[in-house]
């Protein structure tokens, strides 16, 4: 044997090793203790690591179940080894120590150089009082461990002489002196001899009845134990003790003895694995509907101990809101019968029952949102240690003795049990059918209305193991999210609200474990940009990229479901997943609002100065993206060849996909903010657009457009976009016609005087002509005459005719001569002209060039 396996049981320190020689009639493998001090024991002081107990892929009701497994096996003989081991040391040094007349040396002796080693303890039953438990043992005194060398001498002296020590059958009370002299429990001791000679080994096996006493008492140290306010154990053994050295009688003696177990000699908990769970809906009366859950465990025991523990019956409990509460019950189990051998594999089978969820352990705690299930689920789904309770069931079955129903029942063992983090859990997390919405201007910082918000439809795939065979469907979700771009932070999308939500099971196929799909509609979800410069690359790699851009999303995400026992709640579980955004362009070359199309319907002044002209447009638009938008309020400036000419503004609009009519618009064209060559500027650009030329302008977006988003101003104004200058809705039967402002001219050839027929853009103002310098052409080249009027005349909304303009001929021209030989005919002629207009307070001067205007020649 080992030193370690030799170490004796009722030694408080480990003394120095003997050199008799030691006599034993079994093996080595027998005489393992029972109770070993070896460094390698797990014990409960906080002096060695503790065994880590395994995180477990299953769910909280199969962890409920994982600690029942371990609860009947550890309780049905850890108490009954103690008694019986104290109680044998007990009677072993009670027997040497009264069978001397040197009373004090050889009690001295006996309590020092006794070495009691249990290699076995087996329950053999469980009766209605107790258990008989068989108990194995080597007994042997060992010399080399007492100290003081007379009380040695003389101890191994009369105990050579004594040879051997026997006594009668007996009983022995154990008794708690720190706790009131309760009774701890009784045990039967059949009649035993004793070798005692120096190195002698004597091999005890017996059958003893231990009887529990107090139940208070045992569930005061166990408790104790379990909140690790137990450092050590005193018990101390009455008996009364009828001895004989061979056929000499010594009497009938009263003894008591005391021994101290340190806690730290306590064996630890076993560790488990799970080899089976499995968690599923079952009928309950009613039409009702309960939850069970399966689990085998599986458990070595590394102790000589031999026992049946029969079905128990518990309670599942969890904490409730303070610590002061009452603990919840919210799961019955009950174990199968478990066989432990020594040093085995020991299996167990638990059952275990949720009939509902009680109303303590859903509603929410005091001053707070949150219930004690939602407590336990967090730390659960964050990682974090919790802990659940496992008591004794206080209504057994009939099969369960009663002083064990007792023992249990009063018995609360809390178990820790490590949190299992959910990340992984959420697959696929996409986003599709995007609307976004412009922040509100008028709305305070505070305000959900002061920022963006993206409405879309939420598709998104959770695994689910391959334990969860129950129904379950969400309803509702919630949601937190971080967006990203390249890894940078930009965004946080926050859906404060509870968005209804279904689901759809997926069932396992080809080796993948079952999913659950979940939808969602979300609705005005603020979009948060915290990072301009990288909202911006986002933006514009949108436009002018071509490609969709993808957006990871880092979300906390709360889920209501519906289960057989009702409405969970399911709070920050983690989920990631990849957006692909559709980018605005086409990825052709072409820019990202090529086909916008825009077309004004109608204009209206509202107001003029000196140098400016404020005016409403109803316009249509083509949006050629993917996305629709509502937009509270977006100021724009608007730009040619890099100089600011206006700004224009929409308010409280929506961008439909596909064709969008009558958005009004208000402009302000004041090109004198950009100085002379502003207003050079937009002279030649009005003058090219009246032309007919295919004018363009830019519109940017600046720090303002959005009045208290800075950051999304920010971001916003390193963009711009170029677009053809809009259509103006003219009249006319073919669109080449409508294109003109300069419909029709007729000449008066004997009156030397035309007139024009005119098309104003404007539906509700009178324009002014002031002064008209011309010059008609034929071919473009060759010049027909010229007209030079000042008289101003109006040019009022839709088709107006001119008064009769002087007319001064280019005489002995090409030109002049076409003009004589379509008397009475028609000719196309060509137009430049210099004219000045004025629209209210505002004026100017702009050129014109026409070509292909239709010409009536009559007398």
């Amino acid at each position: 044997m080992s030193d370690d396996e030799s170490s004796p049981l009722l030694a408080g320190e480990t003394a120095p090793k003997g050199k008799a020689p030691v006599n034993r009639s079994n093996n080595s493998g027998d005489s393992t203790p029972l109770l070993s001090s070896s460094a390698d024991t797990p014990r409960y002081d906080g002096e060695q690591d503790q065994p880590d107990h395994e995180a477990v892929a299953a769910s909280i009701r199969s962890r409920h179940s994982d600690v029942l497994s371990t609860h009947p096996s550890k309780k049905s003989r850890r108490w009954a080894s103690f008694i019986a081991m104290g109680i044998l040391g007990i009677i072993v040094i009670a027997i040497i120590a009264l069978a001397f007349i040197v009373p004090d040396a050889v009690q001295e002796y006996a309590k020092q150089a006794a070495v009691v080693e249990p290699t076995n303890l087996s329950l053999e039953s469980i009766t209605t009082n107790g258990v008989r438990a068989r108990i194995q043992a080597n007994f042997r005194l060992d010399g080399s461990r007492v100290e003081n060398d007379h009380v040695r001498r003389v101890g191994r002296a009369a105990t050579w002489v004594a040879n051997q020590l026997g006594t009668e059958g007996t009983q022995v009370a154990v008794y708690l002196p720190d706790y009131d002299n309760i009774l701890l429990g009784t045990a039967g001791i059949p009649p035993l001899v004793l070798s005692l000679r120096d190195g002698y080994t004597t091999d005890l096996d017996f059958v003893t009845e231990v009887t529990p006493g107090n139940v208070e008492g045992i569930r005061s140290i166990a408790n104790e134990w379990l909140e690790g306010l137990l450092d050590k154990l005193r018990l101390e053994g009455k008996a009364d003790l009828s001895l004989k050295s061979g056929l000499i009688p010594l009497g009938t003696h009263t003894v008591e003895e005391s021994l101290v177990f340190e806690a730290k000699k306590v064996p630890a908990m076993p560790q488990y694995n799970i080899t089976r769970l499995n968690v599923e809906d079952v009928p309950a009366p009613g039409n009702k509907k309960s939850m069970v859950a399966d689990v085998s465990l599986a458990a070595y025991n590394e102790y000589p101990v031999q026992l049946d523990v029969p079905e128990l019956a518990f309670e599942i409990l969890v904490p409730g809101c303070d610590a002061d509460d009452p603990y919840i019950i919210v799961a019955d189990a009950v174990t199968s019968e478990v066989l432990v051998k020594p040093r085995a594999e020991v299996e167990v089978d638990v059952h275990g029952l949720v009939r509902e969820l009680p109303d303590s352990l859903t509603h929410a705690c005091p001053n707070s949102r949150s219930s004690p299930l939602d407590l336990l689920l967090e730390q659960y789904m964050h990682g974090e240690p919790a802990t659940l309770f496992v008591r004794g069931s206080s209504q057994p079955d009939g099969s369960t003795p009663r002083w064990i129903a007792d023992i249990l029942s009063s018995v609360t063992l809390p178990v820790p049990f490590p949190g299992r983090s959910l990340d992984g859990l959420i697959r696929n997390f996409s986003l599709t059918d995007v609307q976004f919405t412009l922040p509100d201007p008028f709305a305070s910082p505070e305000d959900p209305e002061a920022t963006p918000k993206v409405s879309g439809n939420i598709l998104v795939t959770a695994g689910l193991p391959r334990e969860m065979n129950f129904a379950i469907n969400v309803t509702k979700v919630r949601a937190f999210a971080d967006v990203f771009y390249k890894s940078q932070k930009f965004g946080e999308l926050n859906l404060r609200k509870w968005q209804h939500a279904n689901s759809t099971r997926v069932e396992a196929n080809k080796g993948q474990e079952a999913s659950l799909k979940i939808e969602s509609r979300i609705n005005d979800a603020p979009l948060n940009v915290t990072d301009g410069d990288v909202f911006s690359d986002v933006v514009q790699t949108l436009l002018f990229g071509g490609k969709p851009v993808r957006l990871d999303i880092k979300a906390s995400v709360d889920v209501k479901v519906e289960t057989a026992l009702g409405q969970l709640v399911l709070k920050d579980v983690p989920a990631e997943g990849t957006i692909p955004v559709k980018p605005f362009s086409n990825g052709k070359g072409k820019g990202p609002l090529d086909g916008i199309s825009p077309q004004i319907r109608s204009l209206r002044i509202l107001n003029t100065s000196s140098s400016s002209i404020t005016l409403q447009a109803l316009v249509n638009v083509s949006n050629p993206t993917v996305y629709s938008a509502h937009v509270p309020f977006f100021n724009v400036h608007v730009l040619h060849n890099d100089s600011v000419l206006g700004e224009a503004t929409v308010e409280d609009i929506d961008v439909a996909r596909g064709v969008n009519t009558g958005i009004l618009v208000t402009v302000k064209w004041n090109p004198s903010i950009s100085g002379d060559k502003g207003q050079r500027i937009g002279r030649d650009l009005i003058s090219q657009y009246i032309s007919g030329y295919n004018t363009t302008i830019t519109v940017k977006p600046h720090r303002d457009s959005i009045p208290g988003q800075r950051l999304l101003n920010k971001a916003l104004s390193n963009l711009s976009f170029t677009v053809p200058a809009p259509k103006l809705d003219l009249p006319g039967d073919t669109p080449d016609e409508k294109a003109h402002f300069i419909r029709d001219a007729t000449f008066h050839f004997i009156s030397s005087t035309a007139t024009f027929i005119l098309v104003s853009p404007l539906h509700y103002n009178t324009l002014y002509i002031d002064r008209v310098n011309a010059t008609a052409y034929y071919n473009h080249t060759e010049p027909i005459g010229t007209i030079f009027h000042e008289l101003p005349f109006q040019a009022p909304p839709g088709k107006s005719v001119t008064p009769r303009l002087a007319v001064k001929w280019s005489a002995g021209s090409i030109g002049y001569d076409k003009v004589k030989k379509a008397l009475g005919g028609k000719l196309k002629l060509d137009a430049q002209a210099t004219v000045d207009i004025r629209l209210g307070n505002w004026k100017e001067s702009l050129w014109y060039v026409g070509n292909g205007i239709g010409a009536s020649v009559q007398l």
